[in-house]
């Protein structure tokens, strides 16, 4: 399967650019959904989060207390690695399943670690949608109803604007209307049914040597 990793600060618009891809029929894996489904009540994964910090951080219904625990990783550097530890190869696995069984041309698997992590070796290309901080700053507080400096800080926790231009092979400049995005999508879904067409030939010439 050729894949196109899509990555972005928080408040650059993802979603709305995966969205946009889904609509077009493109098959999505996404991190940050992976990353629940493993610790849905009866996984594994859960009980041992249980069992390592305390019946206290799951829910009444038996679900993860997700903002107890981010309150605590963010404060505890060793919770932090012992979670990581945990968690990572187990989203690792949920992803590349994901992948494996999409049925489109090309996948989109959408992350916002992509630079920061190994997940970027998952990708064929990795586009970033972009957007200058002071509008990722302005959107995020709208959305979300945080306050300027807690956004900030999650900016300054993820991988810079630049490091994540560098690693581009496609950008998409989100700072337009909704059609704006819309229409560099097509342009972008069009260059990846080439690109994944000629990767599919090139792999077929290869197994038959």
């Amino acid at each position: 399967m050729f894949v196109v990793g899509l990555t972005g600060g928080i408040g650059s618009g993802k979603t709305a650019a995966t969205d946009c891809f889904k609509t077009l029929g493109i098959a999505i894996v996404d991190a940050d959904i992976a990353s629940r489904v493993v610790v849905e009540p009866g996984r594994e994964a859960l009980l041992r989060i249980a069992e390592h910090f305390g019946s206290n951080f799951l829910q009444a219904d038996g679900g993860l207390d997700r903002a107890q625990l981010r309150g605590k990783i963010f404060s505890d550097p060793e919770a932090k690695a012992w979670l990581e530890a945990l968690l990572h190869p187990l989203i690792a696995q949920e992803i590349k399943e994901g992948l494996a069984r999409a049925d489109s041309p090309y996948a989109i698997f959408v992350s916002p670690l992509l630079v920061e992590s190994k997940q970027r070796d998952l990708c064929d290309r990795l586009l970033v949608i972009d957007v200058p901080e002071q509008l990722q700053i302005q959107r995020t507080t709208q959305r979300d109803n945080n306050d300027a400096e807690q956004v900030q800080r999650i900016i300054a926790s993820q991988a810079s604007r630049q490091q994540r231009l560098q690693e581009a092979t496609e950008v998409i400049e989100n700072t337009g209307a909704l059609a704006d995005l819309q229409q560099q999508v097509k342009i972008l879904h069009q260059q990846y049914i080439g690109l994944a067409a000629a990767s599919s030939n090139t792999t077929g010439k290869a197994d038959e040597r």
